[in-house]
């Protein structure tokens, strides 16, 4: 005995590949969903100096130098531009949801303050509240002067040129005044 469909009394064929269809149908949709929704995970990223408190710690005025520091914390990230007098180690942890811009969720600056001899004679440690927030403008950056169009930069310079040519030739003086 075949078993048939109530509506149409056929053979229950066409109802199993609709069922088919659906079931594969479905199985699609949750796997570009679930693709989709992956894209959008939280990604988080730690750059520069990875900060050991204990070794931080460990370092004291008066009694290190600038090889004792390099050898417990390693060479630092950064020196100051002026003498060499500061050491920086920077530590920055970012998150970013997506295709959003990374911002900063935690920071560390420990900075080792030098004598001229190159004994320790300081040391520092800032956090995220030292983190500078730019918002820069859309669109063009302003300037000082005139503002000229794209055919006055380009035929701007005709007729400035003296009668001699820019060599300087007989009509007017050379490059060296003459």
């Amino acid at each position: 005995m075949q078993w048939r469909c109530p509506r149409c009394r056929r053979r229950l064929a066409h109802v199993e590949k609709k069922m088919r269809l659906k079931t594969i149908s479905l199985i699609a949709v949750l796997a570009c969903t679930t693709l989709a929704v992956s894209g959008c995970a939280r990604v988080r990223t730690h750059q520069g100096y990875l900060v050991d408190n204990l070794l931080v710690d460990s370092i004291q005025p008066g009694i290190d130098n600038r090889d004792s520091v390099e050898g417990t914390l390693g060479r630092p990230t950064f020196v100051s531009q002026f003498g060499n007098q500061d050491w920086y180690y920077v530590a920055r942890d970012m998150k970013q949801l997506a295709f959003a811009n990374p911002k900063p969720k935690d920071q560390t600056v420990v900075r080792v303050r030098f004598d001229a001899t190159g004994n320790v004679t300081g040391i520092d440690k800032r956090g995220l509240e030292q983190v500078a927030k730019i918002s820069p403008k859309d669109g063009k950056t302003p300037t000082l002067g005139r503002d000229r169009s794209l055919f006055d930069e380009i035929f701007g310079n005709i007729g400035a040129v003296g009668a001699g040519g820019a060599g300087g030739g007989p009509g007017g003086p050379g490059p060296n005044g003459s």
